[in-house]
This record gives structure tokens, sequence and C-alpha cells, in this order.
């Protein structure tokens, strides 16, 4: 199998200060790989990094096999990868259909010519019809944006992330702040709209990570301490001792159990 994304070696510092420390990783094509840790262990850092927000320190970062180490955001971008962000990132007094048409005009060639009237723009307009219907904001087409429920406007930042086109997704926290039935139904869409791609995310539910995830690395300390199927991260005793706590004498877990699908 191809590979999607590589990381070789990478890390990160701050002044004196290294958050990233040599963290190797490959993600084979069409895979759904969650970055799971505690909080403070680099996480968001290293999508920084990997979306091109934060330039390297050392190492090196392979999107389907090129080399995209110290490219721009927006290079990276066009060579096949769109990623979310904790907080939504939406164009707030745009209709839903407004947003998603934004986001697909560069993918189909139009770049920046203002010549264009967007209206005649069939393709974009099919495009985006798809991706409306795909996300399920058919019924709030031409509702602004920013009017939208908290998980319909993270339904539109994923719709906008795929929008694009782009074979590899990073989603930073798809769930955050959702009840269940509202993480339940992002994990269904999540799992529908990236069916043909390549996924990666970071997501602190473990009932998210391990009903989604096809593997799963954890992140220690900026380091890389395992990387397996949820089975074996389950099962995993270093996991457990580093990242989720040892169970007491009483038989209670310190911190949330990868067994109860609870936050962690």
């Amino acid at each position: 199998m191809s590979t999607a994304l590589e990381l070789a070696a990478v890390r990160k510092s701050f002044g004196k200060t290294e958050i990233i420390r040599g963290v190797d990783l490959v993600i084979p094509r069409g895979e759904r790989h969650a970055i799971i840790g505690p909080n403070g262990a680099g996480k968001s850092t290293l999508f920084n990094l990997i979306s091109g927000r934060y330039e390297v320190s050392a190492g090196a970062i392979r999107l389907n096999g090129a080399d995209i180490t110290g490219l721009k955001p927006y290079e990276i971008n066009r060579k096949g990868l769109s990623r979310s962000f904790q907080i939504t990132n939406i164009f707030h007094n745009l209709s839903v259909y407004e947003n998603l048409r934004c986001a697909v005009l560069w993918s189909l060639g139009y770049r920046y010519s203002f010549w264009h009237r967007l209206n005649a723009l069939g393709d974009a307009r099919q495009r985006a019809e798809e991706v409306l219907e795909a996300i399920g904001l058919a019924a709030r087409r031409e509702r602004p944006a920013g009017m939208l429920a908290y998980a319909e406007q993270r339904a539109l930042e994923i719709g906008i992330t795929i929008a694009g086109g782009a074979d590899v997704i990073l989603l930073d926290e798809p769930t955050a702040g959702m009840s269940r039935s509202e993480a339940a139904h992002v994990v269904d869409l999540v799992r529908r709209v990236t069916s043909d791609r390549t996924l990666v995310m970071v997501e602190h539910d473990m009932g998210v990570v391990f009903g989604l995830a096809d593997r799963i690395s954890v992140l220690v300390y900026g380091e890389v301490l395992a990387t397996g199927t949820p089975e074996e991260i389950r099962a995993n005793p270093a996991v457990q001792e580093a990242y989720l706590g040892v169970i007491h004498k009483d038989g209670a877990p310190d911190k949330p159990s990868l067994r109860d699908g609870s936050h962690a």
C-alpha cells in the first residue's frame, strides 16, 4: 500500500524548548489514523507542522511521496492536504452554500480569475451542491453560517475541508464541545465523507477514536510512544501507564480508561 503522509525524524523547538522530539510516522493511503495523548503532548503542534503553519526545526515531511517540508500552508493545500481547526473556521456572514462554493473554486482551476461570474460557474455550483448534500445541510443552504447550531457549523467546516478535493484530510478535534448524540452524528459524517480519502485526526473522545480509527498513534511529551490498531493500543501497558494512568488497588482508574469510551 502506498504512503499518503510520512514524517521522518521531525522535531520542533521554540527557543530552547523542544516540543516535538523526533517523530517518525507513516500513514498509508486510505487509512483513518488518530493521534491521541495528554494535554501538552504536542498534538496541535504536530498538526501545525504537517499543514505548514509552523516550520520544522529538523526532519522531513512527505505528502504522497513529495517533500513538503518548508512549504507554505496554501502550497501544501494545493498539493492535496486540507485541515480543520479546533475553533470553527468559517465565513459567518456568508451563506452555507457560499462557504462551500468559495472552497471549491481553486480546486476547479479558477484561482484568482475574478472576471468569472460566480453564478455562471456550473461546475463550482455542482460541486458545492454535492458537498452540501453530503454533509446534510441542504435545508440550511441559504442560512448565514454564523446562525447555524454549533454542531452544524462543525459539519460545515468538515464540508469546507473536503470541498477542495484534497485526498489527505486533517481534522483537529472534530467533536469537541458536542453532546454524545451530536458527536455520533459527526462521526457518521466523517466516516462517509472520508471513505475514499486519508484521514488524520486529533481527538480526545476515546469513544470517537476507537469507533473511527484504523490505527492510533499515542503522542507523549513530543514523542510517539506507540502506534497500532485500536486493539493493540487498548492493550498496551506503556500507553496505560504513561497516558491513561495505572489502576489503583481498589480497582478505580486515576484517569479515564480506554475501555469506557470516555474523554481523555
